[in-house]
């Protein structure tokens, strides 16, 4: 007897193997994408993958919607060069830094939501957004430690700069250098980050989430507690999302209030959130990787494409490189008309529903 796949089970299969080949390809991105662009590429994949997931934590299995969270992102960076500019370059200076920068990330995720989580909806968005006008601007005027509009840079151990070397042969034709390195150190603790949430998320923990997310009202009537639910996940993403920015600084050597706290980078987070799908982690995996290669090659693939329609002006002033952000933008609404549920969403449900 012949068995038939479901499409259901197809979508769940194809999931699976996109999943399995961006981990493959950022496990091996030194060696399959040789070249510093492309090296810093996947190392921005793998930071913004945790730091969307744990936006999902906070948005799509919560329900909660936070403009704030670049702050927990900025908190996380900040410690790490800050501590690094006063310690000098070493291991404990990082370590140090990324502690604090969780610690204080989780201290003001607890006090907004103790005044705010029980403000509802757009109230405690604008509220959230109120706040991280006012800390982009604090950071920026507090010069002397932050180092104001400049940003600061900083050194990190030399283990994790290109200058050291691991290898006096190339392996697969790459040299092994501190900078390898530094990738594997930011691809190992991402990878840590999101198995973490996804254990979070699969727990009693996170289907009460959900349940409070479905109807808070209910689930308040039949004994959650739900205003400490939402401080606790807040919390929590705000803890991830500090050590994705405490990463981004180790990688970049540099902060500054455009680099971690834009509210451009908010945008950027929102859309991947849900491009990949909400609630699911998993969304955030494939809705990053889309955008950031987008972000990156998009340009140079309008480039060659308006190089090949000289001779149709209105079609290759639309390819214009500098419009790359208008076709972010088109590309977005059509994957919001196409993927109301996320690309993850449509591919566990097997297809669209008929109308």
């Amino acid at each position: 007897m012949t068995v038939i796949a479901s499409p259901r089970s197809f979508g769940r299969i194809l999931l699976g193997v996109i999943l399995i080949g961006v981990f493959l390809s950022l496990a091996c991105a030194p060696f399959l994408f040789p070249g510093t662009r492309a090296l810093d590429t996947a190392a921005r994949i793998c930071v913004f993958i945790a730091f969307v997931a744990s936006y999902d934590l906070l948005l799509g299995y919560a329900g909660i919607v936070s403009f704030a969270h670049t702050i927990f992102f900025g908190f996380g960076a900040y410690g790490v060069a800050i501590t690094s500019a006063q310690m000098g370059r070493s291991f404990e200076a990082l370590g140090l830094g990324a502690v604090l920068g969780v610690m204080g990330a989780v201290a003001l995720a607890a006090v907004i939501g103790l005044f705010s989580l029980r403000v509802r909806a757009i109230f405690f968005a604008m509220i959230t957004l109120a706040v991280a006008s006012a800390a982009a601007v604090l950071v920026s005027q507090m010069s002397a430690l932050t180092g104001g509009e400049d940003g600061l840079t900083f050194q990190i151990p030399k283990g994790l700069t290109s200058a050291a070397i691991y290898a006096s042969e190339p392996v697969f034709g790459v040299r092994l250098t501190g900078k390898i390195a530094n990738y594997y150190v930011i691809f190992a603790v991402s990878l840590g980050l999101i198995a973490l949430m996804l254990r979070i998320v699969n727990a009693p923990f996170g289907r009460v989430l959900q349940a409070i997310r479905e109807n808070e009202f209910r689930a308040e009537a039949i004994g959650y507690r739900v205003v400490g639910y939402r401080v606790a996940v807040t919390c929590l993403s705000a803890a991830f999302a500090a050590m994705a920015g405490a990463l981004y600084a180790i990688w970049l050597r540099y902060v500054g209030p455009d680099t971690v706290l834009s509210f451009g980078i908010m945008i950027d987070v929102l859309i991947m959130t849900v491009i990949g799908g909400m609630g699911t982690i998993y969304g955030a995996v494939i809705g990053t990787v889309l955008f950031m290669l987008a972000r990156s090659y998009l340009q140079d693939v309008m480039g060659s494409l308006g190089a090949v329609v000289p001779d149709y002006p209105v079609l290759a002033a639309l390819l214009n490189p500098d419009r790359w952000q208008l076709w972010i933008g088109v590309l977005f609404v059509l994957s919001i008309y196409f993927f109301p549920n996320g690309i993850v969403g449509r591919l566990r449900g097997g297809g669209p529903k008929p109308r």
